[in-house]
Protein backbone atom coordinates (compact mmCIF):
# COMPACT_ATOMS: atom_id res chain seq x y z
CA UNK A 1 0.00 0.00 0.00
CA UNK A 2 1.26 3.23 -0.56
CA UNK A 3 1.60 5.92 2.04
CA UNK A 4 -0.10 9.28 1.74
CA UNK A 5 -1.69 11.90 3.80
CA UNK A 6 -4.85 10.12 3.85
CA UNK A 7 -3.87 6.95 5.53
CA UNK A 8 -0.32 7.64 7.00
CA UNK A 9 -1.76 7.35 10.33
CA UNK A 10 -2.28 3.86 9.37
CA UNK A 11 1.07 2.83 9.81
CA UNK A 12 2.37 4.10 13.25
CA UNK A 13 4.27 2.28 15.88
CA UNK A 14 3.87 1.46 19.67
CA UNK A 15 5.38 4.41 21.71
CA UNK A 16 7.51 1.59 23.65
CA UNK A 17 8.59 1.28 19.95
CA UNK A 18 9.93 4.86 19.05
CA UNK A 19 13.55 5.65 19.21
CA UNK A 20 12.77 8.84 21.50
CA UNK A 21 10.57 7.61 23.57
CA UNK A 22 12.55 8.00 26.52
CA UNK A 23 11.77 11.86 26.47
CA UNK A 24 7.68 11.18 26.37
CA UNK A 25 7.45 7.79 28.68
CA UNK A 26 8.74 10.10 31.67
CA UNK A 27 7.25 13.33 31.16
CA UNK A 28 3.91 13.47 29.69
CA UNK A 29 0.95 12.42 31.72
CA UNK A 30 -0.96 8.62 30.12
CA UNK A 31 -3.79 10.92 28.46
CA UNK A 32 -1.21 12.87 26.39
CA UNK A 33 0.93 10.02 26.13
CA UNK A 34 -2.02 8.41 24.23
CA UNK A 35 -2.19 11.39 21.54
CA UNK A 36 1.34 10.70 20.31
CA UNK A 37 1.62 8.81 16.60
CA UNK A 38 4.75 7.69 16.34
CA UNK A 39 5.57 6.77 12.23
CA UNK A 40 6.97 3.45 11.15
CA UNK A 41 9.87 3.87 8.46
CA UNK A 42 7.87 3.97 5.40
CA UNK A 43 5.64 6.10 6.89
CA UNK A 44 9.15 8.36 8.28
CA UNK A 45 10.25 7.85 4.36
CA UNK A 46 7.17 9.48 2.82
CA UNK A 47 7.63 12.51 5.43
CA UNK A 48 11.25 13.29 4.46
CA UNK A 49 10.64 12.41 0.37
CA UNK A 50 7.63 15.23 1.13
CA UNK A 51 10.47 17.41 2.79
CA UNK A 52 12.95 17.15 0.11
CA UNK A 53 10.51 17.26 -2.81
CA UNK A 54 9.53 20.22 -1.79
CA UNK A 55 13.11 21.37 -1.46
CA UNK A 56 12.12 23.33 2.25
CA UNK A 57 15.57 23.20 3.74
CA UNK A 58 17.29 24.02 0.87
CA UNK A 59 18.55 27.12 2.58
CA UNK A 60 18.64 27.35 5.98
CA UNK A 61 15.92 27.50 7.72
CA UNK A 62 13.72 27.50 4.70
CA UNK A 63 14.11 27.75 1.07
CA UNK A 64 14.63 31.38 0.45
CA UNK A 65 11.22 32.26 -1.41
CA UNK A 66 9.36 29.50 -0.23
CA UNK A 67 7.18 31.19 2.81
CA UNK A 68 6.33 35.24 3.17
CA UNK A 69 6.44 35.64 6.65
CA UNK A 70 9.28 34.91 8.54
CA UNK A 71 9.60 34.66 12.31
CA UNK A 72 12.43 33.53 15.13
CA UNK A 73 12.68 32.89 18.45
CA UNK A 74 15.90 32.02 21.26
CA UNK A 75 15.00 29.26 23.58
CA UNK A 76 16.79 30.22 26.80
CA UNK A 77 16.91 28.55 30.26
CA UNK A 78 14.04 30.90 31.05
CA UNK A 79 11.39 32.06 28.61
CA UNK A 80 9.73 28.92 28.30
CA UNK A 81 6.58 30.33 28.92
CA UNK A 82 7.10 33.12 26.50
CA UNK A 83 8.26 30.43 23.80
CA UNK A 84 4.83 28.62 24.35
CA UNK A 85 3.25 32.48 24.26
CA UNK A 86 4.89 32.94 20.75
CA UNK A 87 3.86 29.71 19.77
CA UNK A 88 0.31 29.89 19.97
CA UNK A 89 0.46 33.39 18.68
CA UNK A 90 1.14 31.81 14.85
CA UNK A 91 -2.87 31.05 14.96
CA UNK A 92 -2.56 27.31 14.04
CA UNK A 93 -5.46 25.26 15.43
CA UNK A 94 -4.66 23.84 18.85
CA UNK A 95 -6.29 20.50 17.75
CA UNK A 96 -4.49 20.27 14.15
CA UNK A 97 -2.28 16.84 13.63
CA UNK A 98 0.82 18.08 12.96
CA UNK A 99 3.93 16.07 11.25
CA UNK A 100 7.26 16.24 13.44
CA UNK A 101 10.57 14.94 11.90
CA UNK A 102 13.86 14.78 13.48
CA UNK A 103 15.40 12.68 10.66
CA UNK A 104 14.71 10.41 7.69
CA UNK A 105 13.49 7.28 10.17
CA UNK A 106 12.51 9.52 13.23
CA UNK A 107 8.73 10.87 12.77
CA UNK A 108 5.68 11.69 14.83
CA UNK A 109 1.94 12.85 14.09
CA UNK A 110 0.44 15.17 17.55
CA UNK A 111 -1.86 17.64 17.94
CA UNK A 112 0.04 21.17 17.79
CA UNK A 113 -1.18 21.76 21.67
CA UNK A 114 1.02 19.02 22.78
CA UNK A 115 4.00 20.35 20.87
CA UNK A 116 3.33 23.92 22.18
CA UNK A 117 2.67 22.45 26.03
CA UNK A 118 5.91 20.04 25.82
CA UNK A 119 8.40 21.95 23.02
CA UNK A 120 11.31 21.54 25.69
CA UNK A 121 10.41 17.25 25.63
CA UNK A 122 10.26 17.21 21.56
CA UNK A 123 13.18 19.23 20.97
CA UNK A 124 16.41 19.09 22.96
CA UNK A 125 18.27 22.04 22.05
CA UNK A 126 21.72 20.06 22.41
CA UNK A 127 20.89 17.51 20.02
CA UNK A 128 17.97 18.18 17.28
CA UNK A 129 17.09 19.53 14.51
CA UNK A 130 13.19 19.17 14.26
CA UNK A 131 10.72 20.08 11.51
CA UNK A 132 7.21 20.65 12.36
CA UNK A 133 4.63 20.90 9.62
CA UNK A 134 1.44 19.80 8.05
CA UNK A 135 0.44 18.40 4.57
CA UNK A 136 -0.42 21.96 3.43
CA UNK A 137 3.25 23.17 3.96
CA UNK A 138 1.92 27.01 4.21
CA UNK A 139 3.61 27.27 7.22
CA UNK A 140 6.40 25.22 9.11
CA UNK A 141 9.16 25.30 12.38
CA UNK A 142 12.72 24.11 12.71
CA UNK A 143 13.73 23.98 15.99
CA UNK A 144 17.69 24.45 15.52
CA UNK A 145 19.78 22.55 17.69
CA UNK A 146 21.05 26.46 17.80
CA UNK A 147 18.48 26.97 20.52
CA UNK A 148 16.36 28.77 17.92
CA UNK A 149 13.18 28.17 16.42
CA UNK A 150 12.37 29.58 12.85
CA UNK A 151 8.74 29.74 11.64
CA UNK A 152 8.07 30.60 8.18
CA UNK A 153 4.38 30.63 6.61
CA UNK A 154 3.09 31.64 2.93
Amino acid sequence: MEINFENITDHTIPINDFSLNGRFIENLPLADLHQLKPLNNNSSKFLDDFITTKQLHKHAPFKKGFFNKADKIKITNDNHEEVRNWLLEHGISLTKEVFLSWDTTTTMITPWKLVIQYFDDFHYTASDDLTVFDESLDWALLFSRKNVIYYGAK
